[in-house]
Protein backbone atom coordinates (compact mmCIF):
# COMPACT_ATOMS: atom_id res chain seq x y z
CA UNK A 1 0.00 0.00 0.00
CA UNK A 2 1.35 3.38 -0.94
CA UNK A 3 2.04 5.91 1.80
CA UNK A 4 -0.38 8.43 0.32
CA UNK A 5 -3.19 5.90 0.35
CA UNK A 6 -2.55 5.03 3.99
CA UNK A 7 -2.80 8.72 4.84
CA UNK A 8 -6.22 8.91 3.20
CA UNK A 9 -7.42 5.87 5.09
CA UNK A 10 -6.25 7.39 8.35
CA UNK A 11 -8.13 10.62 7.70
CA UNK A 12 -11.45 9.06 6.80
CA UNK A 13 -12.98 6.51 9.18
CA UNK A 14 -15.94 4.55 7.87
CA UNK A 15 -19.22 3.55 9.52
CA UNK A 16 -20.17 -0.10 9.04
CA UNK A 17 -23.68 -1.48 8.70
CA UNK A 18 -23.97 -1.96 12.44
CA UNK A 19 -23.08 1.66 13.10
CA UNK A 20 -19.51 0.94 14.23
CA UNK A 21 -16.61 3.12 13.09
CA UNK A 22 -14.06 1.01 11.22
CA UNK A 23 -11.11 1.95 8.99
CA UNK A 24 -12.15 2.80 5.45
CA UNK A 25 -9.47 0.40 4.21
CA UNK A 26 -11.22 -2.64 5.70
CA UNK A 27 -14.47 -1.74 4.00
CA UNK A 28 -13.15 -0.90 0.54
CA UNK A 29 -10.26 -3.33 0.19
CA UNK A 30 -12.24 -6.11 1.87
CA UNK A 31 -11.26 -8.81 4.35
CA UNK A 32 -12.97 -11.48 2.26
CA UNK A 33 -11.32 -12.34 -1.04
CA UNK A 34 -13.71 -11.62 -3.90
CA UNK A 35 -12.87 -13.86 -6.88
CA UNK A 36 -13.15 -12.32 -10.33
CA UNK A 37 -15.80 -14.14 -12.33
CA UNK A 38 -14.54 -15.65 -15.57
CA UNK A 39 -16.04 -14.61 -18.88
CA UNK A 40 -17.40 -18.12 -19.28
CA UNK A 41 -17.86 -21.16 -17.11
CA UNK A 42 -14.79 -23.37 -17.30
CA UNK A 43 -12.39 -20.61 -18.32
CA UNK A 44 -9.30 -21.10 -16.17
CA UNK A 45 -7.56 -18.28 -14.33
CA UNK A 46 -3.84 -17.56 -14.51
CA UNK A 47 -2.92 -14.21 -13.03
CA UNK A 48 0.79 -14.66 -12.37
CA UNK A 49 2.65 -11.73 -13.95
CA UNK A 50 5.32 -12.47 -16.53
CA UNK A 51 8.85 -11.21 -15.99
CA UNK A 52 8.81 -9.29 -19.27
CA UNK A 53 5.33 -7.80 -18.91
CA UNK A 54 6.61 -4.25 -18.32
CA UNK A 55 8.58 -2.94 -21.30
CA UNK A 56 10.84 0.04 -21.21
CA UNK A 57 10.43 3.27 -23.10
CA UNK A 58 8.29 3.00 -26.23
CA UNK A 59 10.36 2.20 -29.32
CA UNK A 60 10.33 4.30 -32.43
CA UNK A 61 7.16 3.23 -34.24
CA UNK A 62 7.71 1.01 -37.26
CA UNK A 63 4.99 1.22 -39.89
CA UNK A 64 3.96 -2.18 -41.26
CA UNK A 65 4.07 -2.67 -45.04
CA UNK A 66 1.14 -1.14 -46.88
CA UNK A 67 0.25 1.40 -44.19
CA UNK A 68 1.15 5.00 -43.46
CA UNK A 69 1.21 7.18 -40.40
CA UNK A 70 -1.58 9.75 -40.42
CA UNK A 71 -0.92 13.45 -40.53
CA UNK A 72 -2.07 15.48 -37.57
CA UNK A 73 -5.84 15.79 -37.55
CA UNK A 74 -6.34 13.15 -40.24
CA UNK A 75 -8.68 10.26 -39.56
CA UNK A 76 -9.70 7.13 -41.44
CA UNK A 77 -13.35 6.68 -42.46
CA UNK A 78 -15.76 6.22 -39.54
CA UNK A 79 -16.40 2.62 -40.58
CA UNK A 80 -12.77 1.82 -39.78
CA UNK A 81 -13.09 2.94 -36.16
CA UNK A 82 -13.65 0.21 -33.56
CA UNK A 83 -17.20 -0.60 -32.38
CA UNK A 84 -18.48 -0.08 -28.86
CA UNK A 85 -16.96 3.38 -28.45
CA UNK A 86 -19.23 6.07 -29.93
CA UNK A 87 -22.45 4.05 -29.96
CA UNK A 88 -24.89 4.47 -27.09
CA UNK A 89 -24.03 1.88 -24.42
CA UNK A 90 -26.65 -0.88 -23.99
CA UNK A 91 -27.94 -1.89 -20.56
CA UNK A 92 -25.55 -4.80 -19.91
CA UNK A 93 -21.84 -5.41 -20.38
CA UNK A 94 -19.04 -7.78 -19.46
CA UNK A 95 -15.37 -6.82 -19.40
CA UNK A 96 -12.87 -9.68 -19.41
CA UNK A 97 -9.09 -9.47 -19.53
CA UNK A 98 -7.30 -12.51 -20.94
CA UNK A 99 -3.76 -13.80 -20.94
CA UNK A 100 -2.85 -15.34 -24.29
CA UNK A 101 -1.44 -18.87 -24.04
CA UNK A 102 -0.30 -19.81 -27.54
CA UNK A 103 3.14 -20.74 -28.92
CA UNK A 104 3.98 -18.19 -31.61
CA UNK A 105 2.99 -15.30 -33.84
CA UNK A 106 1.35 -17.53 -36.42
CA UNK A 107 -0.96 -18.95 -33.77
CA UNK A 108 -1.68 -15.39 -32.54
CA UNK A 109 -2.71 -14.41 -36.07
CA UNK A 110 -5.17 -17.31 -36.18
CA UNK A 111 -6.53 -16.45 -32.72
CA UNK A 112 -7.10 -12.78 -33.57
CA UNK A 113 -8.63 -13.71 -36.92
CA UNK A 114 -11.13 -16.08 -35.32
CA UNK A 115 -12.05 -13.60 -32.58
CA UNK A 116 -12.33 -10.84 -35.17
CA UNK A 117 -14.65 -12.84 -37.41
CA UNK A 118 -16.99 -13.51 -34.51
CA UNK A 119 -16.84 -9.88 -33.40
CA UNK A 120 -17.66 -8.73 -36.93
CA UNK A 121 -20.63 -11.09 -37.02
CA UNK A 122 -22.02 -9.65 -33.78
CA UNK A 123 -21.27 -6.04 -34.71
CA UNK A 124 -22.81 -6.44 -38.14
CA UNK A 125 -26.18 -7.75 -37.03
CA UNK A 126 -29.05 -5.51 -38.07
CA UNK A 127 -31.17 -6.42 -35.05
CA UNK A 128 -30.19 -5.65 -31.49
CA UNK A 129 -27.46 -3.38 -30.16
CA UNK A 130 -24.85 -5.98 -29.20
CA UNK A 131 -21.19 -5.19 -29.78
CA UNK A 132 -17.82 -6.83 -29.19
CA UNK A 133 -14.76 -4.62 -28.72
CA UNK A 134 -11.26 -6.13 -28.46
CA UNK A 135 -8.34 -4.21 -26.94
CA UNK A 136 -4.64 -5.05 -26.61
CA UNK A 137 -2.67 -4.77 -23.36
CA UNK A 138 1.00 -3.77 -23.35
CA UNK A 139 2.03 -7.33 -22.42
CA UNK A 140 0.90 -8.54 -25.85
CA UNK A 141 3.85 -6.59 -27.25
CA UNK A 142 6.50 -8.33 -25.14
CA UNK A 143 9.11 -10.77 -26.50
CA UNK A 144 6.76 -13.70 -27.20
CA UNK A 145 5.40 -12.66 -30.59
CA UNK A 146 7.96 -10.19 -31.93
CA UNK A 147 5.57 -7.23 -31.79
CA UNK A 148 7.66 -4.80 -29.74
CA UNK A 149 8.29 -2.40 -32.64
CA UNK A 150 4.56 -2.21 -33.35
CA UNK A 151 3.47 -1.20 -29.86
CA UNK A 152 1.26 1.94 -29.68
CA UNK A 153 3.43 4.73 -28.34
CA UNK A 154 1.53 5.45 -25.11
CA UNK A 155 0.55 1.90 -24.15
CA UNK A 156 1.84 0.69 -20.77
CA UNK A 157 0.73 -1.00 -17.58
CA UNK A 158 -1.93 0.98 -15.70
CA UNK A 159 -0.50 3.62 -13.38
CA UNK A 160 -1.12 3.42 -9.64
CA UNK A 161 -2.45 6.65 -8.16
CA UNK A 162 -2.30 7.77 -4.50
CA UNK A 163 -5.81 6.61 -3.56
CA UNK A 164 -5.53 3.19 -5.27
CA UNK A 165 -5.21 -0.24 -3.67
CA UNK A 166 -4.60 -2.31 -6.79
CA UNK A 167 -5.03 -6.09 -6.64
CA UNK A 168 -2.57 -7.67 -9.15
CA UNK A 169 -5.05 -10.46 -9.85
CA UNK A 170 -7.58 -7.91 -11.12
CA UNK A 171 -5.29 -5.75 -13.23
CA UNK A 172 -3.86 -5.70 -16.78
CA UNK A 173 -4.01 -8.51 -19.37
CA UNK A 174 -2.93 -9.31 -22.94
CA UNK A 175 -6.43 -8.80 -24.36
CA UNK A 176 -9.50 -6.97 -23.09
CA UNK A 177 -12.84 -8.12 -24.51
CA UNK A 178 -15.81 -5.79 -23.97
CA UNK A 179 -19.19 -7.35 -24.72
CA UNK A 180 -22.25 -5.07 -24.60
CA UNK A 181 -25.90 -5.98 -25.22
CA UNK A 182 -29.43 -5.18 -24.07
CA UNK A 183 -29.48 -7.99 -21.49
CA UNK A 184 -27.12 -10.22 -19.48
CA UNK A 185 -28.35 -13.37 -21.23
CA UNK A 186 -27.22 -12.03 -24.61
CA UNK A 187 -23.88 -10.97 -23.14
CA UNK A 188 -23.35 -14.48 -21.73
CA UNK A 189 -24.29 -16.15 -25.02
CA UNK A 190 -21.83 -14.04 -26.98
CA UNK A 191 -19.23 -14.83 -24.34
CA UNK A 192 -19.65 -18.57 -24.87
CA UNK A 193 -19.15 -18.09 -28.59
CA UNK A 194 -16.00 -16.04 -27.98
CA UNK A 195 -14.52 -18.72 -25.76
CA UNK A 196 -15.11 -21.30 -28.49
CA UNK A 197 -13.50 -18.97 -31.04
CA UNK A 198 -10.47 -18.67 -28.75
CA UNK A 199 -9.78 -22.36 -29.26
CA UNK A 200 -8.18 -22.83 -25.82
CA UNK A 201 -5.63 -20.06 -26.35
CA UNK A 202 -7.16 -17.69 -23.79
CA UNK A 203 -7.10 -17.77 -20.00
CA UNK A 204 -9.18 -15.33 -18.00
CA UNK A 205 -7.19 -12.95 -15.84
CA UNK A 206 -10.15 -11.01 -14.42
CA UNK A 207 -13.75 -10.32 -15.38
CA UNK A 208 -16.61 -8.15 -14.22
CA UNK A 209 -20.24 -7.64 -15.26
CA UNK A 210 -21.78 -4.19 -15.49
CA UNK A 211 -25.26 -2.69 -15.81
CA UNK A 212 -26.80 0.69 -16.49
CA UNK A 213 -30.00 1.11 -14.52
CA UNK A 214 -31.04 4.52 -15.92
CA UNK A 215 -29.61 4.51 -19.43
CA UNK A 216 -30.37 7.76 -21.25
CA UNK A 217 -28.91 10.30 -23.63
CA UNK A 218 -28.73 13.90 -22.48
CA UNK A 219 -29.69 16.91 -24.54
CA UNK A 220 -26.06 17.30 -25.65
CA UNK A 221 -25.91 13.69 -26.83
CA UNK A 222 -23.87 12.49 -23.84
CA UNK A 223 -24.28 8.94 -22.49
CA UNK A 224 -25.71 9.28 -18.98
CA UNK A 225 -26.69 6.81 -16.27
CA UNK A 226 -27.39 6.95 -12.55
CA UNK A 227 -24.59 5.41 -10.50
CA UNK A 228 -24.95 3.51 -7.23
CA UNK A 229 -24.43 6.72 -5.27
CA UNK A 230 -27.63 7.99 -6.88
CA UNK A 231 -25.99 10.62 -9.11
CA UNK A 232 -26.13 11.02 -12.86
CA UNK A 233 -22.91 9.75 -14.44
CA UNK A 234 -21.80 10.89 -17.89
CA UNK A 235 -22.92 14.52 -17.94
CA UNK A 236 -20.30 16.73 -19.55
CA UNK A 237 -19.15 14.04 -21.97
CA UNK A 238 -17.94 15.39 -25.33
CA UNK A 239 -20.45 15.18 -28.17
CA UNK A 240 -19.97 11.91 -30.02
CA UNK A 241 -21.66 13.28 -33.16
CA UNK A 242 -18.94 15.94 -33.55
CA UNK A 243 -16.46 14.18 -35.85
CA UNK A 244 -13.77 16.85 -35.51
CA UNK A 245 -13.99 16.69 -31.72
CA UNK A 246 -13.75 12.89 -31.75
CA UNK A 247 -10.67 13.10 -33.99
CA UNK A 248 -9.05 15.42 -31.48
CA UNK A 249 -10.06 13.72 -28.24
CA UNK A 250 -10.74 10.03 -28.97
CA UNK A 251 -9.08 8.66 -32.11
CA UNK A 252 -5.33 8.01 -32.16
CA UNK A 253 -3.48 9.79 -34.94
CA UNK A 254 -0.09 11.33 -35.61
CA UNK A 255 2.84 9.69 -33.85
CA UNK A 256 1.30 6.23 -33.68
CA UNK A 257 2.31 3.22 -35.80
CA UNK A 258 0.37 3.33 -39.05
CA UNK A 259 -1.77 0.32 -38.16
CA UNK A 260 -2.99 2.06 -34.98
CA UNK A 261 -4.27 5.27 -36.59
CA UNK A 262 -8.02 5.48 -36.01
CA UNK A 263 -7.93 3.31 -32.89
CA UNK A 264 -8.23 4.53 -29.32
CA UNK A 265 -6.82 4.03 -25.82
CA UNK A 266 -9.28 2.43 -23.41
CA UNK A 267 -9.01 2.77 -19.64
CA UNK A 268 -10.86 0.39 -17.32
CA UNK A 269 -10.93 1.15 -13.59
CA UNK A 270 -12.74 -1.08 -11.08
CA UNK A 271 -13.93 1.30 -8.36
CA UNK A 272 -15.53 0.02 -5.15
CA UNK A 273 -18.06 2.32 -3.45
CA UNK A 274 -18.41 2.70 0.33
CA UNK A 275 -22.19 2.89 0.01
CA UNK A 276 -22.82 2.43 3.73
CA UNK A 277 -20.75 5.52 4.49
CA UNK A 278 -22.28 7.44 1.59
CA UNK A 279 -25.88 6.65 2.46
CA UNK A 280 -25.66 8.24 5.92
CA UNK A 281 -24.52 11.55 4.44
CA UNK A 282 -27.23 14.20 3.95
CA UNK A 283 -28.08 14.98 0.34
CA UNK A 284 -26.58 18.45 0.68
CA UNK A 285 -23.20 16.98 1.58
CA UNK A 286 -23.42 14.48 -1.26
CA UNK A 287 -24.12 17.29 -3.71
CA UNK A 288 -21.10 19.22 -2.40
CA UNK A 289 -18.89 16.19 -3.08
CA UNK A 290 -19.99 15.86 -6.71
CA UNK A 291 -20.79 19.52 -7.41
CA UNK A 292 -24.13 18.60 -8.98
CA UNK A 293 -27.77 18.33 -7.99
CA UNK A 294 -28.68 14.76 -7.13
CA UNK A 295 -32.16 15.08 -8.61
CA UNK A 296 -31.44 16.85 -11.90
CA UNK A 297 -27.72 16.42 -12.52
CA UNK A 298 -27.34 20.19 -12.99
CA UNK A 299 -24.15 21.85 -11.69
CA UNK A 300 -24.87 23.53 -8.39
CA UNK A 301 -26.22 27.01 -9.01
CA UNK A 302 -27.51 26.02 -12.46
CA UNK A 303 -30.83 24.68 -13.75
CA UNK A 304 -30.10 21.99 -16.36
CA UNK A 305 -27.69 19.07 -16.57
CA UNK A 306 -26.04 20.43 -19.70
CA UNK A 307 -25.46 23.91 -18.22
CA UNK A 308 -21.81 24.87 -17.88
CA UNK A 309 -20.62 25.82 -14.38
CA UNK A 310 -19.15 29.32 -14.21
CA UNK A 311 -16.00 28.85 -12.16
CA UNK A 312 -14.71 32.32 -13.04
CA UNK A 313 -17.58 33.79 -11.04
CA UNK A 314 -16.97 31.36 -8.17
CA UNK A 315 -13.19 31.54 -7.56
CA UNK A 316 -13.42 30.67 -3.87
CA UNK A 317 -15.73 27.68 -4.26
CA UNK A 318 -18.73 29.19 -2.53
CA UNK A 319 -21.16 27.52 -4.97
CA UNK A 320 -19.15 24.54 -6.21
CA UNK A 321 -16.40 23.58 -3.79
CA UNK A 322 -12.81 23.63 -4.98
CA UNK A 323 -12.48 19.92 -4.19
CA UNK A 324 -15.80 18.93 -5.83
CA UNK A 325 -15.53 16.09 -8.31
CA UNK A 326 -16.74 17.96 -11.40
CA UNK A 327 -14.51 20.97 -10.70
CA UNK A 328 -11.37 18.85 -10.29
CA UNK A 329 -12.16 16.56 -13.23
CA UNK A 330 -12.80 19.39 -15.70
CA UNK A 331 -11.88 22.92 -14.56
CA UNK A 332 -13.21 24.32 -17.87
CA UNK A 333 -10.01 26.18 -18.78
CA UNK A 334 -8.35 26.51 -22.21
CA UNK A 335 -5.42 24.49 -20.84
CA UNK A 336 -7.61 21.51 -19.91
CA UNK A 337 -9.91 21.51 -22.96
CA UNK A 338 -7.93 18.79 -24.75
CA UNK A 339 -7.73 16.55 -21.67
CA UNK A 340 -11.44 15.71 -21.93
CA UNK A 341 -12.26 11.99 -22.14
CA UNK A 342 -15.22 10.00 -23.45
CA UNK A 343 -16.72 8.08 -20.51
CA UNK A 344 -18.78 4.93 -21.08
CA UNK A 345 -18.99 3.33 -17.65
CA UNK A 346 -21.23 0.76 -15.95
CA UNK A 347 -22.30 0.06 -12.39
CA UNK A 348 -21.36 -3.32 -10.92
CA UNK A 349 -22.67 -5.38 -8.02
CA UNK A 350 -21.00 -8.68 -7.12
CA UNK A 351 -22.37 -11.43 -4.94
CA UNK A 352 -20.59 -11.84 -1.63
CA UNK A 353 -19.15 -9.04 0.46
CA UNK A 354 -16.07 -6.85 0.40
CA UNK A 355 -15.43 -7.04 4.14
CA UNK A 356 -17.14 -6.20 7.43
CA UNK A 357 -20.48 -7.21 5.87
CA UNK A 358 -20.40 -4.51 3.20
CA UNK A 359 -21.48 -5.24 -0.37
CA UNK A 360 -18.94 -5.35 -3.17
CA UNK A 361 -20.41 -2.81 -5.55
CA UNK A 362 -19.43 0.30 -7.39
CA UNK A 363 -18.38 1.48 -10.83
CA UNK A 364 -16.68 -0.06 -13.83
CA UNK A 365 -15.18 3.22 -14.99
CA UNK A 366 -14.53 3.11 -18.76
CA UNK A 367 -13.14 5.89 -20.90
CA UNK A 368 -11.62 6.35 -24.34
CA UNK A 369 -9.06 8.89 -25.53
CA UNK A 370 -6.48 9.56 -28.22
CA UNK A 371 -3.65 9.93 -25.69
CA UNK A 372 -3.49 8.40 -22.20
CA UNK A 373 -1.34 11.10 -20.63
CA UNK A 374 -3.23 14.00 -22.17
CA UNK A 375 -6.57 12.39 -21.32
CA UNK A 376 -7.20 10.07 -18.38
CA UNK A 377 -3.89 10.55 -16.57
CA UNK A 378 -4.22 14.34 -16.57
CA UNK A 379 -7.76 14.09 -15.22
CA UNK A 380 -6.79 11.56 -12.56
CA UNK A 381 -3.93 13.69 -11.31
CA UNK A 382 -6.27 16.65 -10.90
CA UNK A 383 -8.61 14.46 -8.84
CA UNK A 384 -5.97 13.72 -6.19
CA UNK A 385 -7.36 14.82 -2.82
CA UNK A 386 -10.90 15.43 -4.11
CA UNK A 387 -13.80 15.14 -1.67
CA UNK A 388 -14.96 11.89 -3.33
CA UNK A 389 -11.76 10.08 -2.27
CA UNK A 390 -13.34 9.31 1.09
CA UNK A 391 -16.01 7.11 -0.45
CA UNK A 392 -14.28 5.20 -3.28
CA UNK A 393 -11.36 2.85 -3.83
CA UNK A 394 -9.90 1.65 -7.14
CA UNK A 395 -8.76 -1.96 -6.92
CA UNK A 396 -8.31 -3.14 -10.52
CA UNK A 397 -8.45 -2.50 -14.24
CA UNK A 398 -5.94 -1.68 -16.94
CA UNK A 399 -4.89 0.30 -20.00
CA UNK A 400 -5.63 -1.16 -23.45
CA UNK A 401 -5.40 -0.09 -27.07
CA UNK A 402 -8.46 -0.77 -29.21
CA UNK A 403 -7.37 -1.03 -32.84
CA UNK A 404 -9.31 0.21 -35.85
CA UNK A 405 -11.30 -2.64 -37.36
CA UNK A 406 -9.15 -2.84 -40.48
CA UNK A 407 -5.97 -3.52 -38.45
CA UNK A 408 -7.22 -5.90 -35.78
CA UNK A 409 -5.43 -8.88 -37.37
CA UNK A 410 -3.37 -7.55 -40.27
CA UNK A 411 -0.80 -5.79 -38.11
CA UNK A 412 0.61 -9.06 -36.69
CA UNK A 413 1.07 -10.79 -40.07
Amino acid sequence: MREGTEAVYGKHPTIDLAGRVVPRREVLTGTVAVGAATLLAGCSVDSAPRADATPGAPPTPVVPPGTATSAAGASPPAAAHPPGVLTAPPASARFTAFDVRIPDRTALTVLLRDLGELADTVNGRASGRASVTVGFGVSLFDSRFGLATLRPGGLRLMDSFPNDALDPEQCHGDLLVQVCADGPETVARIGRDLLAAGGGGLRSRWSIDGFRSENQTSGSGAFVDRNLFGFRDGAGNPRVNDADLMDRLVWAGAGEPGWAVGGTYQVIRLVRFATALWDVEPVGRQEEVFGRSKATGAPLGRQREDDEPDYAQDPDGMVIRLDAHIRRANPRTPQTEDSRILRRGYAYRRTGVAGEGHPDEGLVFVCFQADLDRGFVSVQRRLAGEALDKYVLTFGGGYFFVPPSRARVDFVR
